[in-house]
């Protein structure tokens, strides 16, 4: 089991959701956050260099067995994309998944996924 955690422009949200539906992940968990990845030249304002700020992002997290992990970036890579690949397009990691556990019903593993 894998974690998948992807930062992408919240712009993107909704090609990102129907791609991966698309590719039959229907579970996910989606969250505005702010950040900053990349450097990027200050812009000068008044003769000031002023640096990027903290900007809105869209965070999603989603739990996947290990046959869905190259789906569902494949899925989040293109659809996340503007124009072929601009600066600010995003992240994804992903991370080993230890265990999940279902509550209501209280599954281990995989199944609980």
């Amino acid at each position: 089991m894998k974690l998948i955690i992807a930062i992408i422009q919240p712009d993107k949200l909704e090609e990102v959701h129907h791609a991966l539906v698309d590719v039959e992940v229907l579970r996910i968990t989606a969250s505005r956050c702010t950040g900053h990845g990349q450097a990027e030249d200050p812009d000068l304002y008044r003769g000031q260099e002023v640096k990027p700020s903290l900007l809105p992002k869209v965070r999603i997290e989603i739990a996947v067995n290990d046959v869905y992990v190259a789906a569902t970036v494949d899925a989040i890579v293109g659809a996340a994309k503007h124009n072929g690949g601009v600066i600010g397009d995003g992240k994804i990691f992903v991370l080993p998944l230890d265990d999940c556990i279902r509550i209501r019903t209280g599954e281990h593993g995989g199944s609980a996924v």
